[in-house]
């Protein structure tokens, strides 16, 4: 879906944020932007070699660098900003800002390896630059979406939602299909209807298998009475979906219905949490604690949730050590689970983004316990 991003409106909220943050030092005069990701999200460019340098005073200031095999790429996803062509892109942006006069030059300390950094320090050995490490600058700007990118979270989901009826219509979750056969068709769907690829690898986890949180699909059977996990997403226009659902085939025991209802308890309780200005570690013990009350604190492995975007997992998280509040505008899952080892486990996830009010549902499929 044709999205047009406002690259340089977030580009100037960098500069504000340059200009407000400071070190002992005092502010940067230009920031380096390596991460892929932030500079997909600062540009709109896509290609594999790139950086981006924000002038902190100046937007004629701002360059992107990258090398000879995107010629044509970046002068059509990026026609706003003049394109330095070198191979090495940061010190040749490195290099520009020393020639413009910049005294500090920030980069993005959680983006540069240690090897990289010291080929910097060298490049401007007796030079008149201090190099400056910034962390979580632009993820922090990502945070909040706009209307735009709620729009393709949006769009993803709705794939992920027609794709996973599509294959509980075919009949592939019954017995006798293996989870890489259910996860495979379930990934077919998801391109069928439009996606530009998925959003990680397709988690179908059935009987014991269910317990393991992250288990990569193998070429067990489904049998009768199976747990199936099933976790997945789509990716449209660079933003990912993310939703999980469990299902018991054949036939249900009462504790495999017993857990589903504690999950299901536990991921309204987590969803009902999500307001502007909550804190992060109060939304996850919303859900942990109804678990925590029916004795299965232990069988809750992980945090709650993560925010879903131009990546999977990206800021703000929602765990017990976390740290931090819930901005308006995230786009955030909800997801608790309980993990019975041997026997098999639940996990309900969602996509939702906060809002002044009810949070926006973005994962519509039903979580009635279901029996297939």
């Amino acid at each position: 879906m044709p999205i047009i991003h406002d690259t340089a409106g977030r580009r100037d909220r960098l500069r504000n944020l340059l200009r407000e943050r400071s070190d002992a030092g005092g502010p940067v005069s230009a920031f380096i932007v390596s991460d892929l990701v932030n500079v997909r999200y600062l540009t709109g460019f896509t290609g594999s070699n790139a950086a981006v340098l924000i002038d902190a005073e100046d937007p004629a200031g701002d360059r992107i660098a990258t090398d000879g095999r995107y010629l044509t790429q970046v002068a059509a996803q990026v026609p706003d900003l003049e394109a330095v062509i070198e191979r090495a892109c940061v010190p040749a942006l490195l290099e520009r800002a020393r020639t413009a006069g910049a005294g500090r030059v920030g980069f993005e300390a959680d983006a540069v390896t240690v090897a990289s950094l010291r080929a910097l320090e060298k490049s401007v050995d007796g030079a008149p630059v201090e190099l400056v490490g910034l962390t979580g600058v632009v993820q922090g700007l990502r945070e909040v979406k706009d209307a735009g990118e709620v729009a393709l979270i949006r769009a993803a989901c709705a794939i992920g939602d027609a794709a996973l009826a599509q294959i509980i219509a075919d009949g592939v979750l019954r017995a006798g299909t293996t989870e890489r056969e259910a996860a495979r068709a379930l990934e077919f769907a998801v391109y069928r209807l439009g996606a530009d690829g998925i959003a990680f690898e397709t988690i179908v986890a059935a009987g014991a298998h269910s317990a393991i949180p992250h288990h990569r699909p193998t070429g067990a059977v489904l049998a009768d009475g199976d747990l199936v996990k099933i976790d997945f997403g789509a990716v449209v226009g660079g933003y990912h979906s993310d939703m999980t659902r469990t299902f018991v085939l054949g036939r249900a025991a009462d504790w495999q219905r017993e857990i589903y209802e504690l999950v299901a308890r536990a991921q309204a309780a987590g969803r009902a949490a999500l307001r502007p200005g909550a804190d992060l570690r109060a939304v996850d013990a919303a859900a942990r604690d109804v678990i925590d009350a029916a004795g299965h604190g232990e069988h809750y492995v992980h945090g709650l949730g993560h925010g879903v975007g131009l990546q999977i997992h990206e800021a703000p998280g929602i765990g017990k050590l976390a740290a931090g509040t819930l901005p308006c505008g995230a786009a955030v899952t909800v997801e608790p689970g309980v993990y019975l080892p041997g026997w098999g486990g639940v996990r309900i996830e969602d996509t939702l983004v906060v809002s002044d009010g009810e949070p926006e549902l973005l994962t519509t499929t039903d979580k009635t316990f279901t029996v297939l």
